[in-house]
């Protein structure tokens, strides 16, 4: 699973990445060093005109969902059953959307430990995990839009750290994620692991566990 993730960058860096107009938007984005489930998270969707960039709750709860209790159990979801599983296939053929990260958490099991690892480009920069969301009216008339991150099997990097990976899509493919004519077959194309070579895992601190931390610390290299 993916669930956690880093975007450390600024807003000008988001504005300037996805080709975003800074004036159709007022900034909402700080640095952030430990995104964790349930909380908001900045997401890029296409309107049918343009790009627009805003927040969505980490944590899809369906259109037709009864209430918002499930949304922690639906913060990935996978690529292998998009178009079977009815929480996902209607987000799949209408409501996709980019998630920037700079990097995700994954914690490789020992027999007596759990070490955290911090994974992204080897040039450090921002790069889109493909996603879904969704909006659901409560029975106040109250609207929550929410989202998922889908993941995919691992790549040679991953597979030593955990067995699923958050699928990574390449600049070049986003668009035709984001497109509102894509269709099901091209769509799927892109749901592979992310090429090896462009990627590293880094061994970080203790303090990513928990998710009341948010600092630079979470992202510190464990050395030696």
């Amino acid at each position: 699973m993916c669930g956690r993730f880093t975007l450390t960058v600024t807003w000008e860096d988001l504005m300037e990445r996805y080709l975003i107009d800074p004036e159709s938007t007022s900034p909402f984005h700080t640095p952030r060093y430990n995104i964790a489930p349930t909380q908001m998270v900045t997401a890029v969707i296409h309107d049918g005109v343009r790009r627009r960039i805003g927040q969505l709750r980490w944590g899809l709860v369906p259109s037709w969902s009864r209430d918002s209790s499930g949304a922690a159990k639906m913060i990935n979801a996978r690529s292998e059953t998009l178009d079977e599983k009815p929480a996902f296939k209607t987000p799949f053929l209408r409501k996709r959307c980019l998630i920037p990260a700079d990097g995700f958490y994954e914690w490789q099991r020992t027999v007596d430990a759990k070490t955290p690892h911090r994974i992204g480009m080897k040039d450090g920069g921002i790069f889109s995990m493909a996603g879904l969301y969704d909006m659901w009216t409560a029975p106040d008339g109250s609207k929550l839009s929410t989202c998922t991150v889908i993941t995919t099997r691992p790549n040679q990097l991953m597979e030593r750290i955990h067995d699923r990976m958050p699928v990574i899509l390449s600049p070049e493919d986003e668009a035709l994620w984001l497109s509102r004519s894509a269709g099901p077959g091209d769509l799927k194309q892109l749901l592979g692991p992310f090429p090896t070579v462009e990627m590293t895992a880094t061994v970080v601190g203790t303090s990513v566990n928990s998710v009341k931390n948010d600092t630079p610390d979470c992202i510190r290299p464990i050395t030696g």
